[in-house]
């Protein structure tokens, strides 16, 4: 049953296109090939990711962040009460009125009392401004670091040549390496989420390191290596400049904004996105894997606008407009995520006209793409 089934996952239809097969990958003395093995030293390298994260946080972040002036906030704790202690952890953290009813009768207590022991309790489990601040230290210089690694192992690749060259060649030490520090990172990611902060993108962020670890995972087994290293040093590059404006809001520093987020996002986009698109059913017929990589490259892609809306709209509401209810905060984020993905879709609509799919030797069929955005502007009038 196993070996079925490792047989069956392992089909070269399913990771690489037509014509080549796991054999013209074979590895010799001088020669080598991606091998899915490889993977597997991801795992020992996060687990000493997370060692080094420990130390960088307690003996750089920590410092660091007390001579920039972050410090925690005084809060109060909530008095020992172990029927509210047992209604916090099993029921609800943030009761209404009706739901404390049974509490009320129960401790003679009043309303007011206990809201605020309520109030305190969440807030001591809320975590300090200095693990957040320590959490995006972390993440900036891991970002930055394997930013310019990137750019100096694509030092002799050409961004023209990229496309067309990614089944060509064995691999390189310095692709190796590379790919296992970037998956390394984001499988650490994963083996940390209980410990880091839990914020509202919580499922969002679950997503996207899933996401992530699929593509480089499957972008290395089908050794698509260069056009993957582009994808990702052009992702790092946009949280080179997300991470930092966590930091300065953790420093108070609330009006530098992140505003070149938006331009690294779109040239994703419209960069890598749109050479996956083109430059492959150029080359070869259409596969699952064309289709796989593509779906993940969208869904990360998606997931940075709809953070950049964010995070524009957070900074025009703290400097412009003070505060808003929850409700008009998730409007203004959906309209401005809708609107980027159309302006977009617009920029996206010349380079992608024609996209040609190979059914046969020498024989092209062409269909045309019209992106249109009609709908989605006539969803947000109606």
């Amino acid at each position: 049953m196993a070996r079925a089934l490792n047989e069956w996952l392992w089909q070269h239809e399913f990771w690489l296109p037509p014509g080549i097969t796991w054999e013209d990958m074979k590895e010799s003395e001088d020669i080598h090939y991606p091998q899915p093995r490889d993977l597997l030293l991801s795992i020992p390298f996060a687990l000493i990711l997370v060692v080094i994260r420990y130390i960088f946080e307690r003996a750089i972040a920590l410092p660091l962040g007390a001579k920039l002036g972050v410090r925690d906030k005084q809060r109060p704790n909530a008095q020992p009460n172990p029927i509210l202690e047992t209604f916090y952890s099993t029921h609800c953290k943030n009761p209404k009125e009706v739901s404390l009813s049974s509490l009320l009768s129960s401790r003679f207590s009043p309303l007011r009392k206990v809201e605020r022991w309520f109030r305190r309790r969440r807030n001591t489990d809320r975590p300090s401004l200095s693990k957040k601040f320590c959490e995006a230290c972390w993440r900036f210089t891991f970002y930055v670091i394997a930013f310019f690694t990137g750019l100096a192992v694509l030092h002799d690749v050409s961004m023209q040549t990229v496309p067309p060259a990614v089944l060509e060649g064995p691999l390189q030490p310095s692709l190796f390496w590379y790919y296992m520090l970037e998956l390394s990172f984001y499988w650490s990611l994963v083996f940390t989420l209980p410990c880091d902060v839990k914020r509202k993108d919580f499922k969002e962020q679950i997503v996207h390191h899933a996401a992530t670890i699929f593509l480089i995972s499957f972008s290395y087994c089908a050794n698509y290596i260069r056009i993957g290293t582009l994808v990702l040093v052009i992702h790092d590059a946009s949280d080179c400049f997300l991470e930092p404006t966590k930091i300065f809001n953790y420093m108070k520093w609330k009006k530098t904004c992140d505003s070149l987020f938006m331009i690294f996002a779109a040239v994703f986009l419209i960069k890598c996105s749109t050479n996956t698109y083109y430059y492959s059913m150029e080359i070869f017929q259409p596969f699952f894997g064309y289709y796989f990589v593509n779906a993940l490259l969208i869904t990360l892609q998606l997931l940075h606008i709809f953070w950049s809306c964010l995070i524009i709209h957070m900074v025009y509401k703290f400097i412009l407009q003070g505060t808003e209810t929850a409700w008009e905060h998730r409007e203004c984020i959906w309209d401005g995520f809708f609107f980027v993905l159309g302006v977009l879709l617009r920029l996206m609509r010349p380079v992608q006209k024609c996209f040609p799919i190979v059914s046969s030797p020498g024989d092209f069929q062409y269909r045309i793409f019209n992106y249109s955005v009609t709908n989605i502007t006539e969803s947000q009038n109606g």
